[in-house]
């Protein structure tokens, strides 16, 4: 598909946000979209950020835009194929049999970045969009479309014990190769969605159809691709970017809910998001952000302005 500029529509968050369809390549379930959201600088700006959701999400994130902008980036995100705004009537959502079928939406949307005459630009992403960005840039080390990556709490490994990790993710991937439509439950909690939204405990607005509270099962497949992304962040990345990794400094394991969710990562270890990231080589810098959730940008406000506020610095000494 040849890219243009001026493709725009209004996008659901109104006030100058636009958005753009990627039509992609058939898969194995038909039909595939991808979608770009975008809000430009006030500012003439040559820098931009292109943002990657993380598992059962989406972007919705119009605080985070409207920071980004107010530091001069022009702000993009992306709704990857099968889900939120890219999830087809015919999809299973959130369906993937390897993290390196992001690759076409990821290279288009930045090849569109660059026509838009970007040419200094971050990948940010959240939880599984860390691990996507993460991977992504190790396999496109001579690539000139991005500058630096920055992670928020990546999914670097499975919040479980050292048996299911070793023993029984193992099992499950290779299952995933020969039944990969074959659906487990994710094992996620309920109350990390009571967190964040505004109906329960949370101040946040979105779409609960494509960011339920019940996790959806997942298929076998996803647990191969993500197992197969994980195998590379522990095992031998590489990058010639900088890395910037934040996670917060606690890992919240309660089976009721208490005010416990607001203050730590109710999601994934910690402990392990620290201890992967040092392994990568290359330029990476680690960051805790105290009292942080899992997403450290939907916290409360103080631990925001701080994980904005660290993640700003950083950029200043990474991109002119």
């Amino acid at each position: 598909m040849k890219l243009n500029k001026g493709q725009y529509s209004l996008d659901i968050l109104g006030d100058d946000f636009q958005q753009t369809i990627l039509a992609l390549e058939d898969d194995y379930e038909g039909e595939v979209v991808a979608t770009i959201i975008r809000k430009k600088s006030l500012v003439q700006s040559s820098k931009a950020v292109l943002y990657i959701h993380g598992f059962n999400d989406y972007f919705f994130q119009s605080e985070m835009a409207n920071h980004f902008n107010s530091e001069g980036f022009n702000f993009y995100a992306l709704d990857l194929r099968k889900y939120g705004r890219s999830f087809l009537s015919h999809q299973k959502l959130n369906n993937v049999r390897s993290l390196e079928e992001y690759d076409e939406e990821i290279n288009k949307a930045l090849q569109l970045i660059h026509l838009e005459e970007n040419n200094k630009v971050v990948l940010l992403g959240h939880s599984t969009g860390g691990l996507i960005v993460t991977n992504y840039a190790g396999r496109h080390l001579n690539s000139s479309l991005f500058h630096c990556v920055i992670c928020n709490s990546p999914f670097y490994e499975f919040n479980l014990n050292s048996f299911e990790r070793k023993i029984g993710i193992p099992i499950l991937s290779f299952l995933g190769k020969y039944i990969p439509n074959k659906k487990i439950s994710s094992g996620l909690s309920k109350f990390y969605g009571y967190s964040l939204h505004k109906d329960m405990f949370g101040e946040w607005s979105y779409n609960l159809n494509w960011k339920p509270h019940e996790i959806p099962k997942v298929s076998l497949s996803f647990i191969r691709a993500i197992h197969n992304g994980h195998k590379n962040i522990q095992n031998h990345l590489k990058l010639n970017v900088p890395l910037l990794v934040m996670h917060s400094d606690k890992t919240i394991y309660e089976k009721k809910w208490t005010e416990n969710f607001m203050h730590g990562d109710a999601v994934l270890n910690v402990q392990h998001i620290e201890y992967y990231a040092k392994k990568i080589k290359g330029d990476v810098t680690t960051h805790t952000i105290n009292n942080g959730m899992h997403d450290l940008f939907l916290s409360k406000i103080p631990v925001r302005k701080l994980a904005y506020k660290t993640l700003f610095d950083w950029l200043k000494t990474k991109i002119d």
